[in-house]
């Protein structure tokens, strides 16, 4: 079966490793078929001051390049050019447009940021003690739903229950959320991915939960894989694993976006 991942990442950030050459390269030495690299779209000096977890504005136009530079060098593998954009919502402070996506083929769309914290952010774990587990789920999945339900450019809705990272569960049964997410995914056309970093976190669980997975299947949502790679090394990492999440979720297909902007299926072996 194919390999397939939409959500990568490089040295474009402090926080990858690899240059995008490398990262395909691995790709195609990994026998991955697809490859979207996503890079952390520009953020302003108020969210990310020292351009550790976003890319410069200024090198927006070396990333293009040299994510063409890679394809041209890899025939044997489609490579697809994207980014991964936070969602701030009433915070944002970018003028953005959709003009400003035009150069990219897949966004991913993100939340990291509820009322300008970054919850997901180690450094500030304390918080969560301050504000409560199950405010934060409550207010994580409102943003999620106001995120997928906006007018931004997102293609995929990347790891959407990012809120489990630090393994905080809440202490309702999260059910009704979940069906909330994906009535809201589906009711937008967007698409989700199984995303195989959760993993490598102290959730111990890939994005999403198996019971969320199983909501936006019944929704209908369609479903691709992503392994988050932040080092040239990851970049195949779950994939079949998350096949396999999939289909005991009652997908029969993973959705794979294509160069042209379309969609083709995989079917689940």
């Amino acid at each position: 079966m194919e390999l397939v991942t939409t959500h990568t990442h490089t040295c474009f950030t402090n926080h990858g490793e690899g240059t995008v050459g490398e990262l395909v390269a691995a790709a195609a030495a990994a026998g991955v078929s697809t490859i979207a690299v996503t890079e952390h779209y520009p953020l302003s000096d108020a969210f990310d001051p020292v351009r550790y977890v976003s890319m410069g504005a200024e090198r927006v136009g070396e990333y293009l390049a040299a994510v063409e530079a890679a394809r041209a060098a890899h025939p044997e593998i489609e490579v697809i050019v994207g980014c991964e954009l936070d969602w701030l919502g009433d915070d944002e402070d970018r003028d953005l447009s959709h003009e400003d996506f035009s150069s990219f083929q897949v966004v991913l769309g993100s939340v990291h940021f509820v009322d300008h914290w970054p919850f997901d952010d180690p450094a500030q774990r304390d918080r969560w003690d301050e504000v409560g587990v199950d405010a934060i789920w409550r207010r994580y999945f409102e943003v999620w739903c106001e995120a997928v339900s906006s007018d931004a450019p997102f293609t995929i809705m990347a790891h959407p229950d990012l809120v489990k990272k630090f393994g905080f569960m809440p202490s309702f049964d999260p059910q009704p959320l979940y069906e909330q997410a994906a009535e809201a995914c589906a009711a937008a056309g967007r698409m989700v991915e199984v995303n195989t970093s959760g993993l490598q976190y102290a959730c111990k669980e890939m994005f999403p939960a198996p019971a969320l997975l199983a909501a936006f299947c019944r929704a209908g949502v369609p479903c691709t894989v992503g392994t988050d790679a932040h080092a040239p090394e990851h970049v195949a990492r779950g994939i079949e694993q998350a096949y396999r999440l999939m289909a005991q979720a009652g997908y029969r297909t993973v959705t794979v976006p294509t160069a042209d902007g379309g969609r083709r299926e995989v079917t689940i072996e």
